[in-house]
């Protein structure tokens, strides 16, 4: 498809070279960039950007911001002069530097290294940057420019680079938090940050981001049992519980009643996972000796699992209830699947003791009685 050339007029270059005013050469200036942008005759390409290079020396900065403004996103702008215009003073050069498509990633990665914090700041909110670029912003930029960066999902940051971030400006909240919530992090990265971070965003990391077991555990060292099952809770949201279990039960906190607490909130994954680890038994055989193997098997894996028999029968009742809401399908909310199996565990005379009841009970006044959404499959994985 052919595009509509457009000549240069001898009068707009006369206005442009003669011009009494800054004010009647940068309107002259506007409307042949604007020309040239919209295409000109191959014959024309040499004058054309002769005259863009004259533009660039004008001592007058209107002039030049006119060059700069008008050409911006233009692929017509010669490389020679965009390089020029990013190192004049600030109103002519970050317009060029946010949006210029004719700059390398070696050229903007200087412009990084060597220009002000404003022109840096230019730099950060281009629409997107590569490794190349955010590595020498991280290194050279200012606070503010890191800051912009990271917080653009299509800015790309290899993971020496956030690491650097994080040393850089470890006191900076708002780059640190902005590093969490960008939309994927290595996992070295998310583990960085929870030590750092306030604790609304080390939840935010928690929740939507891999951590490893330990780190996830840590976040509630020293708390009580109660506080590791909340933590529990959020480690459902990963496919590592296998080492999630392992780690508790390295740590001895693998406990009979974290298990039944887990299994009355209806975390079935988190108990099959438990039961394999403390039984050392492989998971595919715990779940047909929970699930399907008749009313034995349950008892033999537990017995195998070493755990107490005085909580049996809450457990048996526990993973009925949870076969027999399994059945109701996908109208089954998160909320009602946790409800039911709460009310159905309080009502056991044989459940667990006294502090597992009020943990269970605590766990029934913080249900929501808001419709949540449906219980997602991995519920019931």
């Amino acid at each position: 498809m052919s595009m509509t050339r457009a000549a240069l007029t001898e009068a707009d270059i006369r206005m442009l070279v003669r011009g009494q005013t800054e004010d009647e050469r940068a309107a002259a200036a506007h409307k042949i960039c604007r020309r040239i942008d919209l295409g000109i005759d191959e014959g024309d390409r040499a004058a054309a950007q002769d005259i863009l290079r004259m533009m660039a020396e004008d001592a007058a900065e209107l002039v030049r911001r006119a060059l700069a403004v008008t050409l911006k996103n233009s692929p017509q702008l010669p490389h020679d002069v965009a390089m020029k215009l990013s190192r004049d003073m600030d109103s002519v050069a970050t317009p060029i530097i946010s949006f210029s498509p004719v700059f390398t990633d070696h050229d903007l990665a200087e412009i990084a290294r060597a220009t002000s914090s404003v022109k840096q700041v230019a730099l950060a909110r281009r629409e997107a940057l590569s490794e190349v670029v955010t590595a020498a912003l991280v290194e050279s930029g200012c606070e503010e420019a890191v800051r912009i960066a990271v917080a653009n999902d299509n800015a790309t940051f290899s993971e020496h680079s956030l690491r650097s971030a994080i040393d850089r400006f470890s006191k900076a909240e708002a780059i640190t938090t902005a590093i969490a919530y960008r939309k994927a992090l290595p996992l070295s990265i998310s583990e960085r940050l929870v030590d750092i971070v306030s604790d609304e965003v080390c939840q935010y990391l928690v929740d939507h981001h891999q951590l490893t077991p330990e780190t996830a555990l840590q976040i509630a060292l020293g708390a009580k049992e109660r506080a590791t099952l909340d933590l529990v809770d959020q480690a459902g949201r990963t496919s590592d519980l296998k080492a999630f279990c392992a780690h508790l039960n390295h740590e001895e906190r693998l406990t009979p009643s974290l298990i039944l607490r887990a299994l009355a909130h209806g975390h079935m994954a988190f108990f099959e996972w438990a039961l394999a680890e403390r039984a050392g038994v492989p998971h595919h055989r715990i779940w047909l000796m929970v699930h399907d193997a008749g009313p034995l098997g349950l008892r033999a894996i537990y017995e195998r699992a070493g755990m107490p028999a005085r909580l049996f029968a809450a457990f048996r009742a526990g993973v009925d209830t949870f076969h027999s809401l399994q059945s109701e399908g996908s109208t089954m909310t998160v909320a009602r699947l946790q409800e039911r199996m709460l009310e159905r565990f309080l009502t056991q005379s044989s459940g667990g003791g006294r502090e597992d009841t009020e943990y269970l009970l605590e766990k029934m006044d913080r249900l929501s009685p808001a419709a949540p959404p449906p219980i997602p499959d991995r519920v019931f994985a």
